[in-house]
């Protein structure tokens, strides 16, 4: 389509807006070239689809505004950005007399005076990791003892909590996963400008973005998904005019609207004009122009629709009272202004002052529309709380916050900051060092006599995400992820490959198969998959005898309540609901005491992510059953949850897991995994950890000295493909560490999993995929792992002898309780005795014993 659409295709995109048909790309295109009479019509449209959305908020007519500290933490950058005067050099710094930071005096001084002049929230901005640029960065770091500059933004964050009561928002540009995840519970909110998903302005010489790694379009598009997977209410905005084409900016609305809609993170898009500044290479760029702009802003408001925020900078446009400008901003459909300071200088823009609070509040009345603060938190987020407000934060908030009324979780009138402990929660685990645990705690046996309360948690349709947008996503991204059910197709999966020759390269060198005879085997079907059972039943003769193994173990759920959102989970329970349950250290350690009595040499806890939990729990959980019951061996905590509890203590994962040690922990599960492929596992959760942290956390356990088993979760929206690289990652970790002790494939069980409810999993893999499974498996870790373990609680007596033949060697444990898997709908079962266990063995023809956790006899 061309740049300059005829007036025909303005107004048939126009009527389609106007009567509120949903946009595409090649329409919002057409109408961001909207102009005169045109560009009225559009901003008309928009205002109203602004107006029904405050009407739907409970707040009609009110647009807001944060009242706010800018902190400019620093000034370095690693980043090129041809526009930017915010960064400068340490050589300028030093002429100035400057340090490469703010110092923390410095911030709390700004902080302090905004606080005392009735800011609310103090906006942390700065240049992208500048240690990794500038040695004169690093060295200030090490002299003040930090690591990065993120940690040094979190220790500020925490001070302006405790010393002021301002709320920081975190802007320091593009984060990882984990590192978001470090800093959520110091900030109420974070943000990153998109800015521009084109990638010409990225990759082309001279052009806005050339030379900054961190303006990589596809980087910064991560952040915002991560953000949304971790339940951070994220600030996010198009910088407009730097040299983008019309389709490109309506290509970056949309990337922003696909966010938005599967994650609900996004919680106030900017558009930002271009304004030209001397001293940078694009200071001969022209200005955008004022009609463009509103066009921009119209268009933003109908593509992302009524719930969205919309916001403009008051300061980027004349705010003089006969200029009109600033009305037109709220004509074109914005509802909040940003933030605005009466202390400090809009330090991106400082030539730019902001207007006067009387003087925005004039001009939004005169658009017939009220102003009222509010946090650097919409209220939205405010009043859901959980999971989008950590509680370490949550009493920051809640003391600047209105509680009732149509404006609750806006800025409470009046109201002035003053600094609250930071601090541990003390609310859902402050029994955790009594006797008495929460909520049904006896719900390990309940699942199997009086059954759940629910079928599914009273939050389901928010805390899971946008289903829809959910499918569309399976469909859209196939061929990496299989689609629901009556939708799945071979995606390119062989179907013609010589099986024999795939057979016989399996035969001569399992451990070292091509991935194109590997997904040749593992698509067997018929004749070919019996013959593939057979081989891999002969490598397991081969690796680990006839013996069929167990142990005698309890599995202790300590806690189900969880805010991760994991998309397949029916374990997960918030604290309010109905079937939610912590356990004291009392309880634990009197189950694990029970256990040693019936015979047990294994407890393995695993619980949910509770905000609430505090990081030091986990070692207070192994001292638990380690100080009762000595002897006892305690497999516990899956990479999940050493990511949280790391997060949660200051620790690397490597001081955590020794600490973890010391406290009694033997192994850890490897659980979590999932299917080690990022496209897979972002269907399947919102805010569990990345593949690569998953690895780095198991490589870490191996490289301290603690043994890990290795699973896969398999049958939901995966396909063989994945099931295939999923095992070349473990084979690969187990090259260089040595550290799996096993391999449990999980079978998707699909009863009362949202994911299936919703209708975009499949229900569950067939008896083809778990042979196929369990003998690739053996086959292509063959070598490396030795014991290949089949689940009695997913696959039940029958289907658990049938993996035995197929080159499974290992039962797991008794288990004596099991939570996860019953509350999914699994119909096989808590727990199995000695006896039941040997006779699922003796029914084959093979002995049965008993073996320690890392398969030592017994």
């Amino acid at each position: 389509m061309s740049e300059q659409p005829t007036p025909q295709q303005v107004r048939r995109a126009l009527a389609r807006a106007e009567r509120g048909a949903a946009l595409d790309v090649p329409e919002a295109t057409v109408l961001l070239a909207a102009r005169g009479e045109d560009l009225d019509r559009l901003c008309a449209a928009a205002a109203r689809v602004r107006d029904a959305g405050l009407v739907a908020a409970g707040r009609p007519g009110v647009v807001t505004y944060s009242p706010k500290v800018f902190v400019p933490v620093t000034r370095l950058c690693r980043d090129r950005c041809h526009y930017c005067t915010f960064v400068t050099v340490p050589g300028k710094l030093a002429k100035e007399g400057r340090a490469p930071y703010l110092s923390p005096d410095e911030i709390l001084e700004i902080a302090r005076r905004g606080a005392e002049l009735g800011c609310l929230e103090a906006l942390f901005t700065l240049g992208d990791r500048p240690e990794d640029r500038w040695p004169e960065a690093r060295a200030w770091l090490d002299e003040q003892g930090y690591d990065s500059t993120l940690a040094y933004v979190r220790a500020m964050a925490v001070r302006v909590l405790e010393e002021t009561g301002l709320l920081p928002h975190l802007n320091p540009g593009v984060m990882s996963w984990e590192e978001m995840n470090r800093l959520k519970p110091v900030s109420p909110s974070m943000g990153m400008m998109l800015e521009t998903t084109s990638r010409r302005l990225y990759e082309d010489k001279g052009q806005a973005h050339f030379g900054s790694p961190d303006k990589d379009p596809e980087v910064r598009l991560r952040v915002l998904e991560d953000a949304g997977r971790l339940s951070i209410p994220f600030t996010t905005g198009l910088l407009v005019g730097i040299g983008e084409t019309l389709t490109e900016r309506a290509e970056t609305i949309f990337a922003v609207r696909a966010t938005s809609r599967r994650y609900g993170a996004v919680q106030e898009v900017i558009v930002q004009n271009f304004r030209a500044k001397p001293d940078t290479a694009m200071r001969d760029t022209d200005d955008l122009e004022l009609e463009e702009y509103l066009a921009t802003i119209a268009v933003t408001r109908l593509v992302l629709g009524p719930k969205a925020r919309v916001q403009a900078p008051p300061n980027l446009v004349d705010t003089a009272p006969d200029s009109g400008e600033c009305r037109a901003l709220l004509d074109a459909g914005i509802d909040d202004w940003g933030g605005v300071s009466p202390l400090t200088p809009d330090h991106v823009n400082p030539e730019r002052p902001w207007p006067s609070l009387d003087r925005l509040r004039e001009i939004t009345a005169g658009a017939g529309l009220d102003l009222q603060p509010r946090l650097t938190v919409h209220p939205e987020y405010v009043r859901q709380g959980e999971p989008w407000l950590d509680p370490r934060v949550s009493a920051h908030v809640a003391a600047l916050a209105t509680d009732d009324g149509p404006l609750a979780g806006l800025a409470r009138p009046g109201v002035r900051p003053t600094g609250l402990p930071w601090q541990e929660p003390d609310g859902g685990f402050a029994h955790l060092h009594g006797r008495g645990g929460t909520g049904r705690t006896d719900l390990h046996t309940e699942v199997d006599t009086t059954g759940r309360t629910h079928d599914r948690r009273s939050d389901f349709d928010d805390v899971y995400g946008d289903w829809d947008e959910l499918r569309d996503a399976v469909v859209r991204d196939a061929p990496a992820v299989a689609g629901p059910p009556g939708q799945q197709k071979r995606h390119g999966l062989p179907r013609d490959h010589d099986g024999h020759a795939a057979l016989a390269a399996a035969e001569a060198d399992p451990g070292n198969l091509s991935d194109e005879h590997a997904l040749t085997l593992m698509t067997a079907e018929g004749e070919l998959l019996d013959q593939v059972c057979r081989l891999a039943d002969a490598l397991r003769r081969d690796a680990v005898g006839d013996d069929v193994t167990y142990v005698v173990n309890r599995n202790i759920n300590f806690t189900n309540v969880c805010y991760v959102g994991c998309r397949f989970c029916a374990f997960a329970q918030r604290r309010t609901d109905a079937d939610a349950f912590s356990l004291s250290l009392g309880q634990v350690a009197d189950r694990a005491e029970e256990a040693w009595q019936l015979g047990a040499t294994e407890v393995c806890m695993q619980g949910g992510i509770d905000p609430e939990l505090p990081g030091t729990a986990y070692f207070d959980l192994a001292a638990a059953v380690k100080q009762r019951v000595p002897g006892m061996h305690v497999h516990a905590f899956s990479p999940m949850e050493i990511v949280n509890g790391a997060t949660r203590t200051g620790l690397s994962f490597e001081d955590f897991l020794i600490k973890a040690r010391e406290s009694g922990l033997g192994s850890v599960p490897g659980t979590a995994a999932e299917i080690l492929d990022d496209d897979v596992r972002w269907v399947l959760t919102k805010g569990k950890l990345p593949t690569q942290t998953w690895i780095d956390v198991i490589t870490t356990a191996h490289r301290v000295g603690i043994p890990t088993t290795s699973t896969m979760m398999y049958g939901h929206v995966d396909n063989p493909r994945h099931w295939v690289q999923h095992l070349r990652v473990l084979s690969r970790i187990q090259d260089e560490t040595g550290g799996f002790t096993e391999f449990v494939p999980l079978p998707f069980v699909h009863t009362s999993a949202p994911i299936y409810l919703a209708g975009v999993a499949r229900p569950g893999p067939t008896l083809r995929d778990n042979l196929a499974v369990h003998a690739l498996a053996r086959i292509l870790l063959h070598g490396r792992i030795h014991n290949i373990q089949t689940s009695w609680v997913k696959l039940g007596v029958d289907g658990t002898r049938a993996m035995l033949d197929a080159g499974a060697n290992d039962l797991g444990g008794t288990l004596m309780e099991e939570t996860i898997s019953r509350m999914a709908g699994s119909e096989h079962g808590s727990a199995k005795t000695v006896a039941e266990l040997e006779e699922i063995g003796a029914a084959i023809g093979r002995p049965v014993r008993q073996r320690t956790t890392t398969y030592d006899v017994r």
